[in-house]
């Protein structure tokens, strides 16, 4: 298992029994997702997916991202939550935040459809204005607002830029492979269609074509993608008291049992910060119901320690930390000697940037420690696909686990649609006109 896991700066904080005695309840999690047997069973299609998923699509999926890196400089993914999140953490993660300004072939990377902002949409629109470009829109239903507003605007916009016939060669949707408004939509117009999976939630997404088609688009092996989460499948199906997704839901469990309620990733790479996005929904949507669940938050050190550090070293000690670290940097930086020695560090000199960083990890781990905090880690080998891959898996499966272990249904999501409904009534739809009366009478 090319994931490793280690809870020994957690171990003044955690009672003895914090594994053992969860063994049973870890064993009826992973009963329950690895048959589908549980609450919400019906949405584990996720925990098979590295071994079963659809090879036939798999190939459609890399052609038209071959397509697209041939006759688009610009493609722009339009979605939102898991229909989004997946796929720019692995795209900023294993290639770079910066992604569009250091690639050298194939399209930029433009994502819509996650907020309502009119600015940020006009901003995407005028980068790319004078590029050749496509569109892959992204959801089950085709009528959630957010993107199904940003998809009316981009598919005119494509349509008066290229023609109706044109731009349906340039439309590539991923949505229910039987029902649905963008189904229907895409099924009329003839536009290329991959599936999102009626048995894997949006938060469990990310190596389904919802995610997969533009991280190939940008230039991510998705090869290499599937087979680290594969490695990491057949690793975790394994029981036991060795299994790292065992002991990171029995630790993050007996943490929260013993008062702790937030929880923060933590990550060293300014390209880990969507990855944290990502982590977010996926635990925060898994497991924050029935009043229950540790809150999820994220960091990126050392930067944030500028800012946070204050508090996660001195404030309310209510939280605990997991730390994601990869072992290997992708090259050196040796720091230079200055003969003036102004900033007083000319005893790094010579010294590998890397190493500083590490040394900088470590010591803020046991700052952290002794201040109250307890530290999980998480260690990957390295950004590039393999381990993102195993990595993307090992937090799926552990919150499988942590779902049952807090004997809640892990895969549905019934709170978010409190604020559609209230955004649907206050925008006018039909058949919400006495909601509307209401909460109009309430903002008065």
């Amino acid at each position: 298992m090319m994931i490793k896991f280690d809870t020994s700066n957690a171990t003044p904080f955690l009672p003895q029994d914090w594994l053992t005695s969860r063994m049973d309840a870890l064993e009826s999690g992973r009963a329950k997702l690895e048959n589908g047997s549980g609450l919400g069973g019906e949405y584990t299609g996720w925990v098979h997916l590295p071994r079963d998923y659809d090879k036939e699509e798999f190939a459609r999926i890399q052609a038209a991202a071959e397509r697209i890196r041939k006759d688009s400089q610009a493609l722009v993914v339009i979605g939102i939550g898991g229909s989004y999140l997946g796929a720019r953490a692995v795209v900023e993660l294993v290639n770079s935040p910066n992604f569009n300004l250091t690639h050298k072939d194939g399209p930029d990377i433009y994502f819509a459809g996650n907020g309502l902002s009119a600015d940020a949409m006009l901003e995407v629109i005028d980068l790319i204005k004078d590029k050749d470009w496509s569109i892959n829109v992204i959801s089950k239903s085709g009528t959630t607002t957010e993107p199904a507003v940003a998809f009316r605007i981009f598919k005119n916009l494509l349509e008066e830029k290229y023609g109706k016939e044109e731009a349906r060669k340039r439309i590539y949707a991923t949505t229910d492979a039987k029902k649905g408004a963008l189904k229907g939509l895409a099924d009329a117009e003839g536009y290329e269609e991959f599936v999102v999976p009626d048995a894997v939630g949006g938060r469990y997404s990310v190596l389904t074509a919802v995610g997969l088609l533009p991280i190939a688009c940008a230039g991510v092996d998705i090869v290499e993608l599937m087979a680290g989460a594969r490695e990491a499948m057949d690793a975790l199906s394994v029981p036991g008291a060795e299994n790292p997704a065992w002991q990171y839901a029995a630790a993050r469990h007996a943490l929260y049992t013993a008062g702790k309620k937030v929880e923060i990733l933590v990550g060293y790479e300014p390209s880990f910060r969507f990855f944290g996005e990502w982590w977010k929904q996926l635990f925060g949507e898994t497991e924050g119901k029935d009043g229950k669940a540790l809150f999820p938050a994220s960091v990126e050190f050392t930067a944030d320690l500028h800012s946070m550090g204050q508090y996660i070293q001195q404030g309310e000690r209510l939280m605990l930390e997991t730390v994601v670290r990869f072992e290997k940097s992708r090259g050196s930086i040796a720091i230079p000697h200055d003969p003036d020695n102004v900033d007083g560090l000319n005893f790094l000199a010579g010294k590998d940037l890397s190493f500083v960083a590490e040394q900088a990890m470590r010591g803020t781990l046991l700052a952290h420690v002794d201040g109250g905090v307890p530290n999980l880690m998480v260690t990957a080998p390295g950004r590039d696909a393999r381990s993102v891959g195993a990595l993307i898996y090992f937090f799926e499966y552990a919150c499988g686990l942590s779902g049952y272990l807090l004997e809640i249904n892990p895969f549905d999501q019934p709170g978010v649609e409190a604020y559609k409904n209230n955004m649907y009534a206050l925008l006018g739809k039909p058949g919400y006109e006495d909601k509307k009366a209401e909460l109009e009478a309430r903002l008065s």
